[in-house]
């Protein structure tokens, strides 16, 4: 149960300060300033939670990953549905987090969706956002199967570059799909909004699911046959 615990905390942590520094600055392409203070946002975030939850659950805090240690051997499938409900209750609980502060501190929600993903950035193609998901979550996953493989030569800067990554995959992925690779901080922020009146989050969320998992697949599949001898 402290696993489960560890990744509804550490989800909750990245959606509040990811999510929540993306509604305060806002990600218009006209100012670059927002989409760097974003993505190291949540980079920061799991770089924080790396050091501070991954000895108890592994620091997953992503569907995403957890099907990707599922399908590399890493856990067992009663553990990666108890991580994948652990994980969407603390995106929610995080959303939620946003929501009161930002409704009772009066603050403008300058995404329009508690930093909700959408396709506006790829002219509303959905198929085009499906690709860039597939896309960054493949290279974000990958990037935690080699960092925490038995044979990986990292010490204990594993934490500090799997952030580094997901700080990198947000730079490029912002001004496309505001960047999920994270199936429970798209779903938490698609609902909020929905509730508000913008159900575009809601309509597009399927490819912030099926993106995400496909990619993590992807890079399952793909460091099995790299790291077999």
């Amino acid at each position: 149960m402290k696993k489960y615990i560890a990744e509804a905390i550490g989800t909750c942590t990245l959606v509040t300060l990811g999510c929540g520094t993306a509604m305060l600055v806002g990600c218009d392409a006209a100012s670059g300033g927002g989409y760097i203070l974003t993505a190291l946002a949540f980079g920061l975030s799991i770089v924080a939670m790396a050091y501070c939850v991954g000895n108890i659950s592994g620091c997953h805090i992503n569907p995403a990953v957890s099907l990707g240690v599922l399908l590399s051997g890493g856990m067992d499938k009663k553990d990666f549905v108890g991580y994948v409900v652990a994980q969407c209750i603390g995106a929610f609980v995080g959303t939620a987090i946003l929501a009161a502060v930002f409704a009772l501190g009066g603050v403008k929600d300058m995404t329009g969706g508690f930093g909700a993903n959408g396709v506006g950035g790829v002219g509303g193609n959905h198929f085009a956002g499906l690709i860039v998901e597939i896309v960054l979550t493949f290279i974000f996953v990958l990037c935690i199967l080699g960092v925490t493989s038995k044979k990986a030569a990292h010490g204990s800067f594993g934490g500090l570059v799997i952030g580094l990554c997901l700080t990198g995959v947000h730079i490029l992925g912002i001004g496309l799909t505001g960047t999920s690779v994270n199936p429970a901080r798209s779903i938490a922020p698609a609902v909020f909004a929905a509730f508000t009146g913008n159900f575009e989050p809601l309509i597009a969320l399927w490819i912030f699911i099926v993106g995400p998992l496909a990619g993590a697949a992807l890079a399952a599949y793909t460091y099995k046959y790299l790291e077999k001898k």
